[in-house]
Order: structure tokens, then C-alpha cells, then sequence
């Protein structure tokens, strides 16, 4: 079964724009960059499946705002800008390693969801109610997850030290 781009972009293009607005610090720039991720998503559609479509166009934004950020070589404008910068074209293949390391063990330890909780509340700044609506859980499920994330990261950083 085909995605429907255009329910998915009614639905879930506001938070691919906050997500690239986040990203690009520039509301022109973060309009294209929207506009560039269902354009691949079209290009794409008959190849992708119907499941978890918040987590796929996440995934989509970051990867072409990173992209456009790598491509423009420019002087970063604030430190937020430099910092974003230096993660996308990080070369240091041990330290994204690490963190990759570390992310798996965090999210292998919650169910799938809470990866997508997360970013939708802790990064991209949406609020309980608005995550908890994206993901079809109630605001108190949301909570729990965020304080299960917790734990497990306070666990790791026992067994890390």
C-alpha cells in the first residue's frame, strides 16, 4: 500500500517545519527544507511503508537539514549555529560511535515509542499535550515514558562510572 503524501503533510507538516526550523535557524530555509522532505517522500512513496511515519520524516528533516547545512559551508551566524555545524560534519568516527553506543543501550532498554517521545518533547520542544496527541498516548503515558528514559539513563551513568 501506497503512503498518501498529501495526509501526511496536512498532518504531520508542522512538526517536520519545527523540526527543520530547530535544525536551520531560518524560517525561509526551514520552509525549503519542509518542501524538499515530502518532495523526497514522493520520490519515494511506492518504496516506503505505511508504519511510523513521525519517526520516518524525522529522520527525513534531520538528514536534509543536515545535508543543506554541510552544503552551504557558511560562517555559522551564533554558537547554536556552530555547534549544529560541527555535529553535521563531525569526521571523528570513534565519538559518533560512542554516542551511537550510548543511545542504543539507552533506547534498547524502553519500548520503540519512547525514542520518538523524546525527541518530539525534548528537542523539538513540543508540549506534553502535543506529544502525547502525536503518538496517541495520553499526557500521563507520555510522562511515564519520559521518567522510564530517565531512569535508564541515571543507570547508565551508574554503570558508566
Amino acid at each position: 500500500m501506497s503512503i498518501d503524501v498529501e495526509a501526511y503533510y496536512r498532518r504531520y507538516g508542522p512538526q517536520v517545519l519545527r523540526r527543520c526550523r530547530f535544525l536551520l535557524r531560518d524560517e525561509e530555509k526551514a520552509v525549503d527544507a519542509m518542501h524538499d522532505v515530502f518532495v523526497q517522500l514522493l520520490r519515494y512513496q511506492g518504496a516506503l511503508k505505511d508504519s511510523a511515519p513521525s519517526s520516518l520524516l524525522h529522520r527525513i528533516a534531520t538528514t536534509v537539514c543536515l545535508n543543506k547545512l554541510r552544503g552551504a559551508k557558511r560562517r555559522p551566524e551564533d554558537r547554536e549555529d556552530e555547534l549544529v555545524l560541527q555535529i553535521a560534519s563531525a569526521e571523528d568516527n570513534e565519538s559518533r560511535a560512542a554516542a551511537r553506543g550510548v543511545l542504543d543501550r539507552l533506547f534498547g532498554r524502553v519500548p520503540a515509542s519512547s525514542r520518538d517521545i523524546a525527541v518530539l518533547h525534548l528537542v523539538d520542544g513540543m508540549t506534553l499535550e502535543e506529544t502525547a496527541r502525536e503518538v496517541g498516548l495520553s499526557v500521563s503515558g507520555v510522562r511515564k515514558r519520559l521518567r522510564a528514559l530517565n531512569a535508564v539513563l541515571q543507570e547508565l551513568e551508574l554503570e558508566a562510572a
